[in-house]
């Protein structure tokens, strides 16, 4: 998985899928909510 920020407080959570020929977007949310404790 890789991760882009695409705001300061918004990331988003990927997968490529080479084989496949694909781009898997699989999570939208802010820093806190992705790694809440």
């Amino acid at each position: 998985m890789r991760e882009c920020h695409v705001k300061p407080n918004l990331l988003l959570i990927y997968e490529i899928k080479k084989q496949e020929n694909e781009l898997v977007l699989l999570r939208l949310d802010t820093h806190s909510e992705l790694f809440k404790k």
